[in-house]
C-alpha cells in the first residue's frame, strides 16, 4: 500500500516520506534493564510506503518467559531459538539509516537498546517515531489509541494480536494511514532523537531501600535519635563512610545526600569546614553532631512511626457487592491547594489566572464536549480566551488536530500559518465575541469516538479510579504537550516526595538524564519534541512516597510566557483514552512550572492540576524538593 493518494499531490507528502524500519518486540516483562526480548520482527518500508524487506524470529532469552497468557511464548517454544547476539547483525542492518517506528516506541527502543548492549554492540538508530504519539497529534475519533483500535479505525486487518510479526505488519498499515492523516492536517511528525542508551547516565543506580518511618523532626538537645530522622554526613570520618551509613540505615534512620530545612541532624567532625552541607545546616539551624556522639546515639535509637497506607476517616469500607462494581469515572472534588514548595531566592510569581469553580451549572456549559483552538492575540488575551472556554465547559486546544471543533480568532489570528489548512478543511471559525454567548452548531461526528475527557481548571482535583486485577499493573500517565511550533527545549520532570515534600534520595528525581527512578515506579517517556509523559506505577510506590510532582522546565533564556499554554492529559496507561485534561497558562517570566500532582488521600490517589510557575531554573526547583544539585 503506497502513501500516495488522489487526495494529495506528491510534493505535499515530501515532509512525510522517509525510510522506515517498523518494529515490534514481545518481552518477558516490562523492565528493559531486567527483562528480555522473546521475539522480534522488523518490516522495512521505503519513502513511498511500499514494503521492501521483512524479518522475524523467536529468541531464547535464557530466563523465564514471563506472562505466557499475554504473548503465548512458552519456554518449550523458545527452546532452540537463536540468542539475540546471533541475530543482532541482521537487525542492525535493517535499522541502519532508517527511522525506527513502534507503537509506544520508547518501550521497544529501550528493550532493543539493552539487548544490543548485552551483545556488546551499538544500536544504530538516530531517530524514532512513535505511532502512539503521532496519533495523539492526529487525535482520531476512536475509543482509545491501542494498536488494535487504530487498525480497526484505519481499516488494517489484524490476525494475531501480540504476535510480533503480525503486530509489525499491522503497525506498518497504521503508519501509512497515520502519515496520510498527518499530511491532511499538515502536522509535523514527532521525531525523537535517540542518544546512545549505553551512556552511563541512562543506567539506574541500585535502589536504596526507602526508610520505613516518618520523619519525627529534629532531636531535642542532648536527646536520643528516633527512627525516621533524616541525617546527612559530611567530611572525613574515622569509621568508613559506607559503614557509618549502613549502621544508620539499619537503626531506622533516613540517610540523605543533602541538607534541607527538614534534615534532623548533620554528622561532621568539622562543622567549620565550609562544605555545602555545613553551610546549609548553619543557614537552616540544623543540629550538628560529631561522629563519636552520633555513633553513641546509634546504640539507642528510639522507635519511630511507620509510614502506613491508612484509610481516610471519610472512606467507608466497601461491601463485597460494591467492591465488584467497576470504578466510576473520576469526579472533581473541591480541596484547598497545598502550599507550593519553598524555593530559595525570590518569591514565585502569582498564577496568571484564578482557579474556577469545579461544578458550573449545566446551562453555563454550552461548550461541553467541544475542543476550541485559539489563534492570535496577546498572551493575556489568549489566556483569558482559553479560560473562558473552560468556564463554558469546553477543552482549550493548543494544536490543530482532527478533534478540534471550533477556532476562535483573536487579533492577528487570521495570519496564523495554520489558517490555510483550517480554511481548506472547513473548520468553523469565530470572532472573539463568540465566547460571550456562543452559538453552537451540532457536531458531525464519526461513530465510535471516545467520551470527551473531563476538563479540569487550574487547581482542580479528582479521585483516581482504584485499579483492580490486571489494571493494577498499568501505570497512571500524565502527558504534557505544548505548541508544535515551539523552538525552545522543555524538559518534563518528576519528584517522588514524602510528607515533608522532600525526595527520600536524589534518585527519586526523574528527568532526561535519569529517565526512571531506581525502583522503576516512575518513568519519563519522550514522545516527541513537544510532548512528554510521566508514567507512575501507583500500586508499587512505597508507603513513604506521599506524592509525585510533575513539573516542566525551560532550558535557556526563554520563559513559559514565550511558550504559551501547556496541555495536560492523564489516564490509565499510554494507549488508553485520557480521563482528564487541563490547559495551563503560565504568566510571563516563569522558567519552571508545576503541572500536576498525584498524591495519596487515605486509600485513594488523587490528581491535582497546579499551574504554579517560578522564575528560577530547574536546579532551584530540584533543591527545593531536597535534591542535591551541584552549583
Amino acid at each position: 500500500m503506497s502513501l500516495l493518494s488522489p487526495a494529495f499531490d506528491e510534493p505535499g507528502l515530501r515532509d512525510y516520506a522517509h525510510d522506515w524500519a517498523v518494529l515490534d518486540v514481545e518481552t518477558s516483562g516490562l523492565v528493559a534493564r531486567r527483562d528480555r526480548v522473546l521475539s522480534v520482527a522488523v518490516v522495512v518500508l521505503g519513502p513511498d510506503g511500499e514494503q521492501t524487506e521483512e524479518f522475524s524470529t523467536l529468541l531464547d532469552p535464557g530466563c523465564d518467559p514471563g506472562p505466557v497468557h499475554v504473548h503465548g511464548l512458552t519456554a518449550e517454544r523458545l527452546r532452540g531459538a537463536p540468542v539475540f547476539d546471533q541475530v543482532a547483525p541482521r537487525i542492525a542492518a535493517m535499522l541502519r539509516d532508517r527511522v525506527l517506528v513502534a507503537h509506544n516506541a520508547q518501550f521497544d527502543y529501550d528493550f532493543l537498546a539493552h539487548e544490543f548492549a548485552r551483545a556488546g554492540a551499538a544500536l544504530p538508530v538516530a531517530r524514532r517515531l512513535c505511532t502512539l504519539a503521532l496519533n495523539r497529534r492526529v487525535d482520531p475519533p476512536t475509543e482509545d489509541l491501542r494498536l488494535g483500535t487504530l487498525a480497526a479505525h484505519y481499516g488494517v486487518p489484524q490476525v494475531r494480536a501480540h504476535d510480533a510479526l503480525d503486530d509489525t505488519r499491522v503497525l506498518a498499515g497504521v503508519l501509512r494511514a497515520s502519515l496520510r492523516e498527518a499530511a491532511r492536517l499538515e502536522l509535523p511528525l514527532p521525531f525523537v532523537s535517540c542518544p546512545p542508551r549505553q551512556d552511563p547516565r541512562f543506567a539506574p543506580r541500585t535502589p536504596k531501600t526507602p526508610c520505613a518511618y516518618r520523619n519525627p523532626g529534629r532531636p531535642e538537645p542532648g536527646g536520643p535519635l528516633v527512627q525516621g530522622m533524616k541525617v546527612a554526613i559530611t567530611g572525613e570520618t574515622l569509621v568508613p563512610r559506607a559503614q557509618l551509613e549502613r549502621q544508620a540505615v539499619e537503626a531506622g534512620l533516613n540517610v540523605m545526600a543533602s541538607v534541607s530545612r527538614h534534615t534532623s541532624a548533620l554528622v561532621t567532625n568539622d562543622a567549620s569546614s565550609g562544605s555545602g552541607k555545613a553551610r546549609r545546616a548553619l543557614a537552616e539551624g540544623v543540629p550538628v553532631l560529631d561522629e563519636s556522639t552520633f555513633v553513641r546515639l546509634l546504640g539507642d535509637v528510639r522507635p519511630g512511626t511507620p509510614h502506613e497506607r491508612t484509610r481516610s476517616p471519610e472512606a467507608a469500607i466497601p461491601s463485597p457487592a460494591e467492591a465488584a462494581v467497576p470504578a466510576p469515572t473520576p469526579q472533581p472534588v473541591r480541596e484547598p491547594t497545598a502550599p507550593a514548595v519553598v524555593l530559595p531566592g525570590p518569591v514565585p510569581s502569582a498564577p496568571s489566572t484564578p482557579p474556577r469553580p469545579a461544578h458550573p451549572a449545566a446551562q453555563d456549559r454550552p461548550l461541553s464536549g467541544r475542543r476550541v483552538l485559539v489563534l492570535g492575540g496577546t498572551h493575556p488575551d489568549a489566556v483569558a480566551a482559553r479560560g473562558r472556554i473552560v468556564e463554558l465547559g469546553g477543552a482549550a486546544a493548543i494544536n490543530l488536530s482532527s478533534s478540534v471543533t471550533d477556532v476562535v480568532l483573536l487579533e492577528g489570528g487570521d495570519r496564523d500559518r495554520r489558517m490555510k489548512r483550517i480554511t481548506a478543511l472547513a473548520f468553523p471559525t469565530h470572532e472573539a465575541a463568540w465566547l460571550d454567548a456562543p452559538v453552537i452548531t451540532p457536531l458531525a461526528r464519526q461513530g465510535g469516538g471516545q467520551a470527551a475527557p473531563q476538563v479540569l481548571p487550574r487547581g482542580g482535583v479528582i479521585d483516581l479510579p482504584q485499579p483492580s486485577g490486571s489494571a493494577a499493573a498499568v501505570p497512571w500517565t500524565v502527558t504534557a504537550a505544548w505548541a508544535q511550533q515551539t523552538s525552545c527545549e522543555i524538559d518534563v520532570v518528576a519528584f517522588v516526595v514524602d510528607e515533608d515534600e522532600q525526595v527520600c534520595f536524589d534518585e527519586d528525581f526523574v528527568f532526561y538524564g535519569a529517565p526512571e527512578n531506581p525502583g522503576g515506579t516512575v518513568r519519563l517517556h519522550s514522545d516527541g519534541p513537544t510532548e512528554q509523559t510521566i508514567g507512575v506505577d501507583l500500586a508499587a510506590l512505597p508507603p513513604s512516597a506521599r506524592k509525585v510532582v510533575v513539573a516542566a522546565a525551560i532550558d535557556g533564556s526563554p520563559t513559559f510566557g514565550d511558550v504559551g499554554a501547556i496541555h495536560i492529559s492523564s489516564g490509565p496507561g499510554p494507549s488508553a483514552a485520557p480521563l482528564v485534561q487541563a490547559t495551563l497558562d503560565a504568566a510571563t517570566t516563569e522558567r519552571t512550572l508545576l503541572l500536576a500532582e498525584l498524591y495519596r488521600r487515605g486509600p485513594l490517589w488523587r490528581l491535582r492540576t497546579v499551574g504554579q510557575g517560578y522564575d528560577q531554573g530547574l536546579g532551584a526547583l530540584a533543591r527545593g524538593y531536597g535534591v542535591d544539585v551541584a552549583g
